[in-house]
């Protein structure tokens, strides 16, 4: 199976070419929020010496930047529907998974916090709906954790200042072959492909900031 990656969610334009389980071609570009102007010629670079059509093209759908979300899922519809190949949307905590080291999620569940504005946070959890919420509201976690993201610095010491059991992982930018990857799995487990629209944080937790 040979998938591109496409990313642009947070301070990082990333696209990958993946194919069998590791990734061929890479290419990345890190600044301002997104880069998502950066992001065709990413792409450009990593498909140079493709021949024939990938199997897929996978983008990340959020949380994440409004522009940034959007010009890759837009550049990752185009190029889908060109080729005529499907288009997987893949969230920015399930990029962070794939990427992470094997066996450093073991027994824990995956935590991605990244930056909101107005110093906010969203939180993303496996099988809950993201939500934005104020670090001091961040909930209590029921088991070991690892964290992920670029606000999971700050939000690892506060958990662990309240006991919980913390591991902080170095993913902190996602990577568009770390995107492929976690499409690639869902699509070989027969899983339905996520629609490639922005997810966007719910925002009820900032006045709701109960521990749940």
């Amino acid at each position: 199976m040979r998938l591109l990656g496409l990313d642009a969610a947070l301070a990082r334009a990333s696209a990958a070419l993946w194919e069998e389980g590791a990734v061929r071609a890479e290419a990345r570009q890190d600044g301002a929020r997104g880069q998502p102007a950066a992001l065709p010629a990413l792409v450009d670079s990593v498909l140079r010496d493709l021949a024939g059509a990938p199997d897929a093209v996978a983008v990340t759908v959020g949380p994440g930047g409004f522009t940034g979300l959007r010009a890759a899922i837009a550049l990752g519809r185009g190029l889908a529907d060109g080729w005529g190949v499907p288009l997987v949307g893949v969230t920015t905590g399930e990029a962070f998974t794939a990427a992470l080291p094997p066996g450093q999620a073991a027994g824990r569940e995956v935590w991605s916090v990244t930056t909101a504005g107005r110093g906010g946070l969203v939180l993303e959890r496996p099988g809950s709906v993201p939500v934005m919420l104020e670090e001091t509201s961040l909930p209590a976690p029921t088991g070991p954790v690892v964290l992920v993201g670029d606000a999971a610095a700050p939000a690892a010491a506060r958990l662990r200042a309240r006991g919980a059991d913390v591991l902080l992982s170095d993913a902190r930018l996602p990577q568009g072959g770390a995107v492929a990857a976690a499409a690639a799995r869902k699509l070989a487990a027969g899983e339905p492909p996520r629609t490639a629209a922005p997810l966007y944080a719910e925002p009820l937790a900032l006045r709701d900031p109960a521990g749940a």
